[in-house]
């Protein structure tokens, strides 16, 4: 076990501070957010991000205790300056209702279209994207960025976000895929043409189009964009895309949670694309 700081008052300033980066003002006022559990922050060091600290508290381990050792001395190794709380505190401290004694801090990043060619991994051949539009529930855009990960998609472009991507919540619903997908934040009118200057095609999901997105070809360069839980995608988007496709429903609801109807039609484009 590396050498740590020992934590035991509620009232201590890094206590108090790890309780306010729940919140989204806090966490952008500081350039920061929060990484709880053993999965996500493994998939944070293997990624390369620097924490910047690293909180434990051994009563909260599940199972044999086996693995948190190893874990700790590699973020310790990385830069993360470590410290352990009292279950109290790291229950005060903790947003998972049962904690598994693990937390972290790790810098926010923003990356832009300009990113997508110049830093990150190179786009597929044919490219293909998911682009959602103004996601207002935290789950549903960690779930979706777990979709992404499992569909293999090169890069989620969201437009004109409503939810935080490093609300605690995005990071727990995404499992820690959210270190490894590409993640692009720009407006619609940002986003459209730059697909169309690649001739990447846009296939907008719509309760209101005629065309199954089964019988719609989902192969070549493509972007797959979704709207939001309320209200559904923009007439902006609606305008614009290269196509509109149905999932058709056979029973009295109208529409799907975005997140299913995500891993729907990113997975028929999996199919056809082979």
């Amino acid at each position: 076990m590396p050498s740590v700081e020992f934590i035991t008052s509620l009232q201590n300033p890094r206590v108090k501070q790890l309780v306010k980066l729940r919140d989204r003002r806090p966490r952008d006022e500081a350039g920061v957010f929060l990484v709880e559990g053993y999965r996500q922050i493994v998939r944070a060091l293997d990624k390369g991000i620097p924490l910047t600290e690293l909180y434990l508290c051994p009563e909260w381990y599940l199972g044999d205790q086996g693995n948190e050792p190893a874990l700790i001395a590699r973020a310790q190794a990385a830069g993360a300056h470590v410290f352990q709380l009292t279950k109290d505190a790291f229950a005060k401290v903790a947003y998972r209702e049962r904690p598994d004694g693990l937390l972290a801090v790790a810098p926010q990043w923003r990356r832009t279209l300009a990113d997508l060619e110049a830093q990150l991994a190179p786009l597929s051949r044919p490219p293909f994207l998911l682009v959602v539009e103004a996601i207002e529930k935290p789950g549903n855009l960690g779930t979706i960025l777990r979709s992404a990960d499992a569909a293999g998609v090169d890069a989620l472009i969201i437009c004109d976000p409503v939810t935080d991507l490093f609300n605690p919540n995005v990071v727990r619903a995404s499992t820690g895929v959210v270190f490894s997908v590409p993640v692009i934040i720009a407006t619609s009118e940002e986003v459209r043409p730059w697909l169309a200057r690649r001739h990447i095609r846009a296939v907008a999901t719509t309760p209101s189009a005629t065309d199954l997105y089964t019988a719609t070809d989902l192969c070549g360069p493509l972007a797959i964009v979704m709207g939001s839980e309320q209200y559904g995608l923009s007439d902006f988007w609606l305008r614009e895309a290269d196509a509109r496709v149905l999932i058709p429903m056979a029973g009295q609801a109208d529409s799907l949670n975005v997140a299913m109807a995500t891993i729907i039609t990113l997975f028929e484009a999996v199919r056809q694309r082979g």
